[in-house]
């Protein structure tokens, strides 16, 4: 079933869902009609909920073996033709990562979902954390360039579900959407808009005579155009280094060319990808950098402190990778200190306090995660970084 034929599958207006249920609407809007997964807490809700709409969108699900057949079969899916997605946790995004680098490589467009627990290994099942994020961006081997969202609320893992399919296409790269777990078990209103305000991406297909596709000839923007399995063109899909056919070449020159245009068309689209939330930054003094559930914690630390008179401004990460060193250089030339709340011992900060380079002070307020920050820590914080 397209978008185009019945829009009735879309469950339009206000909603009481939390945010694995969100997700999950979310993705159906966006086209995304392949889930496969392997149930792992707290991330199950998704898939649950992806298998009961499914059905009626004429969407598949398959329960997986384990995640590491869970991420092959999303791939093998997406170059079927379909848009494609799994969901994990913890130890199950663990297992993903070298399938993750082989959609990297063979620039598969698909969304990975990790509802972030405590760990590590088994860790804290049902508890929160933010300690996946490095794992976001490093967790496959090689040299490569991802894009991670963080949602903070049910209603922003509806919206940006949409948005992560959307990069995928866009960019051809695993999109990874990592919530945690307080965002995916938090029920709040969630207005799903009318088919028509929902702004969804289509692939790129190629659109040449099919004797001259060749599967990674790049456009301007770096990104090839697509084509099915099954179409009747001649393509070679590898993870080994390749050609502009898909032929594995196994030199230095095709490393270096194949490599650096898979980093290119993220890095170059930088500006383009990145999504930031600014909240009276200019003019601040100390401005709390943070991201996921943290965000929702810091606002609180962030209005006692404007109590206390303290101009204090907030930048939540909406995109985390690939990281906004442009926007953090530019505040750091002008604040006192950059603030950052982690439910990790301190991850996506490393990369703020690299970009900061002691233009300004950089403060880490660590929590080794089962359950968020007390405001009255990030305020601490924050009073220390006003100082002179």
């Amino acid at each position: 079933m397209s978008r185009e034929d019945n829009s009735s599958w879309l469950k339009t207006g206000p909603h009481y869902w939390d945010g694995d249920y969100a997700c999950a609407e979310g993705a159906i809007a966006a086209g995304c009609r392949f889930l496969a997964g392997y149930p792992i807490t707290p991330s199950t809700e998704v898939a649950e909920r992806i298998a009961e709409r499914f059905p009626l969108v004429g969407g598949t699900f398959i329960q997986m073996e384990d995640e590491l057949a869970s991420m092959a079969a999303i791939l093998g899916a997406a170059w079927g033709g379909a848009k494609a997605m799994t969901v994990t946790s913890g130890p199950g995004f663990s297992l993903m990562q070298e399938n993750i680098g082989l959609g990297v490589m063979t620039e598969t467009p698909c969304v990975v979902v990790n509802v972030q627990r405590g760990g590590p290994s088994t860790g804290l099942p049902t508890l929160t954390g933010q300690q996946d994020m490095m794992q976001a961006r490093w967790g496959s081997h090689g040299d490569y360039e991802i894009i991670a969202l963080s949602p903070s609320s049910p209603q922003e893992c509806f919206d940006l579900t949409v948005t992560a399919f959307n990069l995928s296409e866009r960019y051809r790269v695993p999109v990874m959407f990592m919530m945690d777990e307080c965002v995916g078990h938090m029920t709040e209103k969630v207005v799903v808009p009318h088919l028509s305000k929902i702004h969804v991406l289509q692939r790129r297909w190629y659109r040449g005579k099919k004797e001259r596709y060749r599967p990674y000839v790049p456009g301007k923007d770096l990104v090839p155009p697509m084509v099915k399995a099954g179409d009747d063109f001649r393509f070679h899909i590898t993870g080994l280094t390749h050609d502009e056919r898909g032929y594995p070449v196994i030199n230095a020159a095709c490393q270096s060319i194949c490599v650096t245009r898979l980093v290119d068309k993220i890095k170059q689209n930088a500006d383009r990808i990145t999504i930031l939330d600014e909240d009276r930054v200019e003019g601040a003094e100390v401005v709390v950098v943070s991201y996921g559930i943290s965000y929702r914690v810091a606002t609180r630390a962030i209005a006692l402190a404007r109590d206390k008179g303290i101009r204090v401004g907030s930048l939540r990460l909406v995109t985390v990778w690939p990281f906004p060193e442009r926007r953090i250089a530019e505040l750091a030339d002008k604040v006192k200190c950059l603030v950052m709340p982690e439910i990790n011992l301190g991850q996506v900060y490393l990369e703020m306090e690299r970009v900061a380079c002691g233009r300004c002070r950089t403060k880490l307020v660590p929590h080794c995660g089962g359950w968020v920050h007390d405001p009255e820590d990030i305020l601490a914080a924050i009073v220390e970084g006003a100082k002179p």
